[in-house]
């Protein structure tokens, strides 16, 4: 039977350890301040932003909210952008995605100072993960998946990992993040031939597939760490699943994260870890 990686451990490490941080800083004068801009009322952007307030208010973060209505134009939103990146009071800036279609998202996401990106959504951002220079942070999410490996004590150089899904939120960053810890990665996706038999000779697996109990027992072997990080409504369970058949894999590998409770329980931490380390920045330059 596989351990379980819960992430509320891991979240509750990270928080305890920013809540010195920030202490210090506060003590110069520097109060870490994170700006959450928001378009009209999805509920898993309301579900999000309330895990991240109460995060923040543990950690002593202060909280700016920028919320638009859902019919905002992209004046609005440029605007808003525009005013955080010049108040030097904010540290970090959270954007709710997708954007309604009538806005530009890429237009919006480019506005925004790398500095200040603090979930990864800027092309300065992504220029840091792949050359290890320059402003911005990873997305929380990837970041999360090292944090959760970190503290289980699992090492990762000189392993091999798998990442299973391509994309620039998850697949993509954690590899990269991955290969910064010295792993050797494999990236999988939808067009990869013989993709069970390559994911069995991984030692650590990243699944973020994008679909509900996809990946099942023939993917694994004994042995294996796995990172599950899909998050799904199933109809016929009538609860929340990952991307991973849990119950079928949980009793082959070694260690696996739940859905949910999981990857997930860690991001909102992550994001605060960001917001301080970019006031600690901010607080030398």
């Amino acid at each position: 039977m596989g351990e379980l990686l819960k992430g509320a451990p891991a979240a509750s490490a990270i928080t305890d350890n920013l809540i010195e941080r920030a202490s210090v800083l506060k003590g110069k004068n520097i109060h870490p301040c994170l700006a959450i801009l928001r378009v009209g009322e999805r509920p898993d952007d309301l579900a999000y932003e309330r895990g991240a307030l109460n995060r923040c208010e543990k950690v002593g973060i202060a909280v700016r909210p920028y919320v638009l209505p859902e019919d905002a134009t992209q004046t609005q939103l440029m605007e808003a952008i525009a005013q955080i990146n010049r108040d030097d009071s904010i540290h970090g800036c959270l954007m709710f995605r997708p954007l309604p279609r009538t806005l530009d998202e890429q237009a919006a996401c480019a506005a925004l100072l790398p500095q200040k990106d603090v979930d990864g959504i800027t092309a300065g951002s992504m220029s840091r993960i792949y050359s290890g220079y320059g402003a911005g942070f990873a997305p929380c999410t990837a970041q999360s998946c090292l944090e959760l490996l970190h503290y289980y004590g699992i090492a990762i150089p000189g392993k091999r990992a798998v990442v299973i899904g391509r994309s620039l939120v998850i697949g993509r960053p954690v590899a990269m993040l991955l290969m910064q810890q010295n792993a050797t990665v494999t990236i999988c996706h939808t067009k990869t031939r013989n993709m069970e038999e390559i994911v069995r000779q991984a030692d650590i697996v990243v699944v973020a597939a994008g679909q509900a109990e996809a990946i099942g027992p023939e993917y694994f072997r004994g042995g294996q760490v796995v990172l599950d990080v899909g998050i799904n409504w199933s109809g016929e369970k009538q609860k929340l699943v990952g991307d991973v058949d849990f119950d079928r894999v949980l009793p082959i590998v070694s260690a696996i994260s739940p859905v949910p409770a999981g990857v997930g329980s860690v991001t909102t931490a992550v994001l605060c870890m960001h917001v301080v380390e970019a006031a600690e920045k901010a607080a030398v330059s």
